[in-house]
């Protein structure tokens, strides 16, 4: 996924065309994202996609590798939205690489029964799972929920989700408990500036995790951020408490809405204060 990026004063109305005052290209895609941001807090890494055979997939091979994420073989088809040919074949060449990690992070950015297929891989290995239900779909399969150790979700995702409108902590305390009845074993809701809620079958009574307010200049991937994160202290820090893994992770998070850009503004581990690793 490469986004194409104007700035504008404002959106045009219907049928208006009006000036943009700056336009760039950059990577992203949520699974690159979070891969991006867990390899830039020193996770070793890898990326189960499919890119096409043009200078947005050259390219992103090349961002892969200046972010030390190994490629390994490409298997390059001519498509837009080439992630969406992804199959069970594919995913049957990664199962070592799947079976062999400590953590993988899933979205729904690939066709949903793919990344059903990649959870119950990693689960039946005893691989962490953590699943990212991006973007939303209202009939998810309960499969999701069974085979995912953390679903971690923002506001938006968790109302498709679960119907329920989110706009504090405790309607996401509500979710998170909804989330818990279909089976996963913990939940999260993201709350942007205020931080997340937290709730897991060994703590049922959700807890707010607050954030310290910053002056955001670009909210994108901040959730990426924060998952890529949460899936680096799952996988090198497994002792620490969740909580703490979520503080730490809505701080590297905070520190992404600082900068413009969704890679480029995500913080490598030299950036941040040492007390976090």
């Amino acid at each position: 996924m490469t986004d194409l990026v104007s700035l504008t004063a404002r959106l045009p109305k219907a049928g208006e065309t009006i000036h943009g005052h700056r336009f760039f290209t950059g990577f992203g895609g949520k699974g690159a994202n979070q891969c991006v941001q867990a390899a830039r807090l020193g996770a070793k890494t890898s990326m189960i996609c499919k890119v096409g055979k043009d200078s947005f997939g050259y390219d992103y091979i090349e961002n892969f590798k200046k972010n030390g994420i190994p490629t390994g073989q490409n298997f390059i088809v001519i498509v837009a939205g080439a992630n969406l040919i992804l199959d069970s074949e594919h995913l049957k060449r990664a199962a070592p690489v799947i079976c062999q990690a400590k953590v993988m992070v899933c979205q729904l950015e690939v066709t949903p029964a793919i990344s059903l297929e990649a959870l119950k891989l990693a689960h039946s290995s005893g691989v962490k799972t953590l699943f990212n239900p991006a973007p939303a779909i209202a009939d998810l399969d309960p499969q999701f929920y069974t085979h995912s150790n953390i679903i971690c979700c923002n506001e938006s995702e968790a109302e498709i989700l679960t119907g329920i409108t989110v706009g504090n902590a405790q309607d996401a305390g509500r979710v998170g408990l909804v989330l818990l009845e279909r089976g996963c074993e913990t939940a999260v809701v993201t709350l942007g500036p205020e931080g997340c809620v937290a709730v897991s079958a060994k703590e049922p009574t959700p807890k707010h995790i607050p954030i310290k307010r910053v002056t955001a200049v670009d909210t994108t991937g901040a959730g990426d951020s924060f998952v890529g994160a949460l899936a680096f202290y799952m996988a090198y820090y497994p002792d620490l408490p969740l909580e703490e893994m979520l503080k730490r992770a809505n701080l590297i998070a905070s520190v992404s809405v600082q900068t413009t850009g969704t890679q480029t503004s995500f913080p490598y581990k030299k950036d941040l204060p040492q007390h976090l690793f």
